[in-house]
């Protein structure tokens, strides 16, 4: 299958991804709905308050877009194993809920203005509403697991659990690592290219490896194999974030999600990338230096940040970047793809990853 094609082929899913978004986290709760969230109220539920400070800023949030492509690996990869999509579908929403949430949250740390050509959540709906439905995110994919999930013996669900927890876990440490970086560059110089690679496998690999050992869970693999799929996955999540990386210093202003505001701001950040990282490597003392220098003032002014993504295209940074994530993808397909048996899907999930990582948009 062409990588091309894979852009339709989330088009496609989308509709019955955020069907399943919305049977769980409901665009407007009403008592029977806030009931099966939380059960039956000991006192009163204030739907009101319940409508404005969750359903409507999430909403607001999911509807923005995103390729939802965590969850259609899910699907892919339930599929290609052998199990029954269909059957498993409600648990789209685990990867896809807690993602949105670590954005919510992400752009209140970075006190960043926008998301996806709009106003931050923070910004529309103030910094306490925004914290609170972005942690709600991270928990109410739970309630699969607590109202839908009666046909899965407790062994299965325990490995869900068991998942669920652990990742949650790892993207916190990954988060970390990738804020004190950048908001304390001056002191961040030890960052190497590996230390780069972790923190992806922990923020950005993180939600993809969950969504690929559900997947793997699901579909009845044994525990070896749903290692491997998770392996897989993070390998990526690790190369979408390292081609994230570099569309944010040299894709087309109004192309996607990168407008002119967007474009850059990775310098403006502060951000260490695998680019940044390459280029501190390697190039000459006074450029090293005057790339620091802009890293460190975190600027939003566009001359300046033009000037240190030169810097970093005049050492080859980006070509490397760039190999480097097909080096990491094609290394971790060769590991899975004679678990996986011939079929559609196969050639379907083996299309997407070269797709994440060839990608304009």
């Amino acid at each position: 299958m062409d990588p091309k094609e894979i852009i339709n082929v989330l088009k496609a899913k989308k509709p019955e991804i955020d069907k399943m978004l919305e049977k769980y986290a409901p665009r407007e709760y009403d008592e029977e709905k806030l009931e099966f969230l939380c059960g039956k109220p000991r006192y009163e539920y204030d739907i009101k308050a319940v409508n404005e400070a969750i359903a409507k800023p999430m909403w607001d949030f999911l509807d923005r877009g995103g390729k939802r492509w965590r969850p259609a690996l899910f699907l892919m990869l339930v599929e290609a194993l052998g199990g029954d999509p269909e059957k498993v579908k409600d648990f789209v929403v685990i990867p896809e809920l807690i993602h949105n949430g670590t954005i919510v949250i992400d752009d209140i740390e970075d006190k960043s203005d926008l998301r996806r050509g709009r106003p931050a959540a923070h910004i529309l709906f103030g910094e306490d509403i925004a914290i609170n439905f972005g942690n709600t995110m991270y928990f109410l994919p739970l309630i699969v697991l607590l109202r839908n999930a009666d046909y899965l013996d407790d062994q299965t669900k325990l490995k869900i659990y068991n998942t669920y927890a652990q990742e949650m876990i790892n993207i916190s440490i990954g988060q970390a690592m990738d804020l004190y970086w950048h908001k304390n560059s001056k002191n961040s110089e030890h960052v190497t290219e590996a230390n780069y690679l972790q923190m992806c496998a922990f923020k950005t690999g993180t939600l993809a490896r969950l969504s690929a050992k559900l997947a793997a869970i699901l579909a009845g693999a044994d525990d070896a194999l749903v290692e491997k799929a998770g392996r897989y996955a993070e390998a990526v999540g690790v190369a979408f974030q390292i081609q994230d990386d570099i569309l944010n210093l040299t894709a087309t202003s109004g192309k996607g999600q990168f407008t002119a505001d967007y474009i850059g701001s990775d310098i403006t950040e502060g951000k260490r990338s695998l680019m940044v990282i390459h280029t501190l490597q390697v190039a000459n003392p006074e450029d090293k230096k005057r790339l620091t220098e802009i890293l460190d003032e975190h600027t939003k002014d566009k001359e300046k940040i033009r000037e240190a993504i030169e810097i970093i295209k005049k050492y080859g940074s980006v070509e490397y970047a760039k190999q480097k994530a097909r080096e990491i993808m094609s290394s971790a397909w060769e590991e899975i793809k004679d678990d996986i048996p011939e079929n559609e899907a196969k050639e379907m999930l083996h299309a997407f990853a070269r797709f994440l990582i060839e990608r304009d948009v």
